[in-house]
């Protein structure tokens, strides 16, 4: 026993010796601290991270000597020797020289530097989240060349590439730590109002334009990728807390408030989780633009007034006043009257609200690059969404589930991304049934008229009224006892409407819609001694929509359906590695569609004796599913029946209409019932109708949009300038397109007689198709950036051209691209990390050239504007404290990005970042 104690003992001892401890710090050229360095065991997963300044301690089993890596982002990496046990050092990392040094993953799926990209790619990393001049890091995006972000509210921002963009953007994808953030039934990504807490994010990679070849159907306009700090190498607790106002003319001054705390641990060097939880406030954008979309210059005072931010008002009837009087033609006339409408003021909630929650468990089996992951999301939120309609998003919600298993060669994934709508509802609805609570249509409409035929006649006055004084008098009548905004009764009503799923009574929309997705990838270079670099990887998908039949057409429960692909990639150096070659290939296939073939090659080459020179040419193919609406909404929003055209859709919706008495004769009913069908098969070209020879038309089921895009690129170090440009060329085949056709209640389409006269009797719906245009539609554009130091200032300027051929022909025959870009944009910014100790400011100016806006809730011109951001920033290393003021658009001229949405106002703020 003596001798098995003396062994234990000595080998305990022996264990406590081995351990080697080494402490130090890390600064820059300045000899400022490096905060959340990286300091790894070169060839193992052992490491930690320096503090708030710069100070760290590593303990390992390894016995000296042996090599640490330290990197930062924004630096360049260094290596230094241990040769002893409690070694002390200093670390110096110095700025990375170049924007084009630093690493991307997105563009070829593999790590490599901006500059061998084979493609456009824009990156924004821990130093341009710490010193962006916007309130949050997502805003801070609109500085990057190539990108757009258009405001829908305060909370819900679109980004957006290369053209072809609404606030409900189907071209673009959005993956947060590699999960699809798209949200499942809305089929479109809302911005980062679900999104990631600042204090977690590690960096944002943008690809600009096609990426179908790696990663599919969604990659068609361009991509954001959002990757997170995982809790081995940023560890601790850090918060932040924003508050200051929002200032907009048509809101005032209202309390603007941002808090977020993350906190992660290494437990060992097995086990590591994190957390992180945010919550925004604040009052959104007000829309009060009372514009009369039907006629431009008018004011209320038209009988038919339809308000752009005026909702109730579309509802509208042809009145006949002679034929209800039984007078003569021409003797009072007639007029087409519209309902009085409401404020969108009176009907939605602007207090805007983003409230975001992260968790993961990460686990090493074996202490090194092999790891399990689960990784839990949830979201909630308050803003106004600009869509057919303007909706107000109350208590939305989304979440995201995922597991995967890594290392550095390979990764799969399974994850679930479901929504919840919440309490959103349809402000347009809301009023409109709001005042049909109140009042029917028939009996306003009866009202107005009388009331107008008796002013014009004389009727008990003797004195023949105007015109405009009998319509005054009329809606005066009509409105007579009308729900008054902040009555107890117009509340009541109003809550009854807003929490009813049927458009015909409510405004409410439903949607608990999700999707199940899986995907991986393997890269074989390590099994071919790095020959080549060769990934191949798969996904999968199905959807599973479920609204309850309030937007689609799953009355009868919920509809499911699935897609697959698979794709491979070749990457070759050649030549002492100046010269790189890329070759992918992916298969796609939906159950409605035939499979796609999406192709991909590009080369580029380094050139110069310093290597500072690098050009690139790529061509790919892509191409995009048409999206969950398109295939099977069903959804009447007023002026139009939204049907679509999935092939087991179009019987699925079925709607009941009022026919006109004159049609009853040709019926034998006062009402009839249409399938979404007769839509695509049994309709006239609206464009005919108008134009008064109605044409028969038979509209072909959607089918996926394609596109064949071109790029070259150029991008070089020329001593202190960093230049990267880039042009495209991009042509689209099956545009995704939506028209719109009129369908008799009776008779066929372009039957020469009963059809025609349910147009004539005003007996037709008009229904809104999805189809593929056969036009041809290209577009092109390109970006330059320059960035410098001058002074040990940091400098840049970039120019972004957009352009869509024929745009305005393409609008005349009737093509809705919603290609919705400015031509010409214009962006710069000025700054220095270090004007003095702990002190740094920045500023970022940008131009945006006029541009036409097209989407369904409304057209028209979006006129110029620029804006002025700024921020200082001072550190405070005793406290692991950063402090931080700012305001965006310092110039307060209010401008807007869509029509219809509201005038972006200034937003000034102070921060307080602890342990950054």
């Amino acid at each position: 026993m003596k001798k098995l104690f003396f062994v234990f003992t000595f080998l305990f001892g022996a264990t406590l010796i081995a351990q080697t401890t080494v402490t130090g710090k890390v600064v820059d050229q300045n000899g400022e601290p490096v905060p959340s360095a990286n300091v790894l065991l070169l060839g193992k997963e052992e490491g930690t991270v320096a503090d708030f300044d710069g100070n760290f301690t590593f303990s390992t089993s390894e016995t000296p000597p042996f090599k640490l890596k330290i990197s930062s982002i924004g630096y360049t990496d260094t290596t230094v020797d241990v040769t002893s046990n409690n070694e002390v050092l200093s670390i110096t990392l110095n700025e990375a020289s170049t924007l084009l040094d630093e690493i991307v993953i997105s563009a070829s799926r593999t790590p490599e530097r901006i500059f061998e990209s084979p493609v456009s790619v824009e990156r924004f990393g821990l130093k341009e989240i710490k010193n962006t001049t916007a309130e949050s890091f997502y805003g801070g995006l609109q500085n990057l060349k190539g990108v757009d972000i258009n405001t829908n509210s305060l909370t819900f921002q679109s980004v957006n590439t290369r053209g072809f963009a609404t606030f409900a953007n189907t071209r673009f994808l959005q993956l947060v730590d590699g999960m699809d953030n798209t949200a499942p039934g809305l089929n479109f990504v809302l911005g980062n109002l679900v999104g990631m807490n600042e204090l977690d994010v590690q960096s944002v990679e943008i690809l600009p334009g096609a990426s179908s070849a790696l990663y599919g159907a969604g990659a068609f306009n361009g991509i954001l990728f959002m990757r997170s700090k995982n809790p081995w190498d940023f560890q601790g607790i850090s918060a932040y807390v924003k508050t200051g106002l929002t200032s907009q003319e048509a809101a005032g001054d209202n309390n603007y408030y941002d808090v977020g705390i993350r906190a992660a641990h290494a437990f060992s060097d097995k086990f590591a989780a994190k957390v992180s939880f945010s919550i925004l406030e604040g009052e959104d954008w007000h829309a009060n633009r009372t514009d009369d979309i039907n006629n431009p210059g008018a004011d209320r005072t038209d009988p038919n007034y339809n308000g752009l931010n005026v909702y109730g008002d579309e509802v509208n009837t042809l009145l006949n006043f002679d034929a209800a009087a039984g007078l003569p033609t021409g003797t009072v006339g007639s007029a087409v009257v519209s309902r009085t409408g409401y404020n969108e003021a009176d009907l939605a909630n602007y207090n805007a609200q983003s409230v975001k929650a992260d968790w993961s468990l990460h686990y090493r089996p074996f202490g090194n690059d092999l790891e399990l992951i689960y990784n839990g999301r949830v979201g909630r939120g308050t803003t106004i969404y600009q869509g057919a309609s303007r909706y107000a998003v109350q208590g939305f919600k989304m979440q995201q589930h995922k597991l995967e298993l890594k290392n550095d060669n390979f990764f799969v994934r399974a994850y679930i991304v479901a929504e919840n709508s919440g309490d959103a509802y349809d402000t347009r609805f809301a009023a409109i049934n709001t005042n049909r609570a109140w009042k029917s249509d028939t009996q306003w409409f009866t009202e107005y008229a009388q009331t107008f035929i008796g002013a014009k006649l004389g009727v008990g006055t003797g004195v023949q009224a105007t015109d405009e004084q009998a319509h005054a008098a009329a809606r005066a009548v009509a409105d007579t006892g009308r729900l008054v905004p902040g009555t107890a009764a117009f509340q009541n009503a109003f809550n009854r409407v807003i929490a009813d799923g049927d458009l015909l009574t409510g405004a409410k929309f439903i949607d608990n819609t999700k999707f199940r997705h899986a995907n991986g990838n393997y890269n074989l270079a390590h099994l071919i001694d790095d020959w080549a670099d060769i990934q191949v990887g798969g996904s999968w998908r199905e959807y599973e929509l479920n609204s309850q039949g309030t937007i689609f057409t799953d009355f009868d429960g919920p509809i499911t359906y699935q897609e697959y692909g698979g794709y491979m990639q070749l990457q070759k150096k050649l030549m002492d590695d100046r010269l790189k070659l890329t070759l992918s290939g992916r298969y796609d296939k939906n159950e409605f569609f035939d499979g796609f073939f999406s192709p991909r090659a590009g080369i580029s080459a380094t050139l110069g004796e310093n290597r500072n020179h690098n050009v690139r040419a790529s061509v790919q193919q892509g191409f995009r599913n048409p999206t969950t609406q398109d295939l099977f909404i069903g959804l009447n929003i007023g002026n139009a029946v939204l049907v679509g055209s999935a092939p087991d859709n179009l019987d699925r919706d079925v709607r009941t209409f009022d026919v006109s008495e004159s049609g009853q004769a040709f019926t034998g009913s006062p009402t009839v019932d249409i399938v979404g069908r007769a839509a695509y098969e049994n309709a006239y070209s609206i464009g005919s109708v108008l134009a008064g020879n109605p044409t028969a038309v038979n509209t072909p089921l959607v089918q996926p949009e394609e596109i064949t895009a071109y790029e070259l690129g150029y991008r070089a170090q020329l001593g202190k300038f960093t230049i990267d440009a880039s042009g495209y060329y991009n042509s689209y085949d099956n545009f995704i397109s939506q028209t719109q056709t009129f369908v008799p209640l009776y008779g066929e389409a372009g039957d020469g007689g009963l059809s025609l006269l349910a147009l004539q009797n005003g007996d037709f719906e008009v229904y809104q198709v999805y189809t593929n245009s056969q036009e041809e539609i290209t577009s092109y554009g390109g970006t330059i950036g320059v960035d410098t130091k001058v002074a040990g200032f940091d400098l840049g300027v970039n120019y972004t051209y957009t352009f869509l051929e024929d745009a305005e022909g393409l609008r005349a025959r009737g093509i809705r691209t919603n290609f919705n870009s400015p031509e010409h944009k214009v962006k710069a910014s000025f700054g220095k990390t270090d004007l003095f100790k702990n002190f740094g400011f920045g500023v970022n100016y940008r131009w945006s050239d006029d541009f036409f806006w097209e989407a369904s809730f409304a057209d028209g011109d979006v006129p110029a504007y620029s804006v002025l951001d700024a921020q200082i920033n001072y550190s405070v290393p005793s406290i692991k404290s950063v402090f931080k003021a700012g305001g965006s658009n310092l110039l307060a001229d209010e401008y807007f990005q869509a029509i219809g949405s509201g005038l972006i106002g200034s937003i000034y703020y102070v921060s307080w970042t602890i342990n950054p």
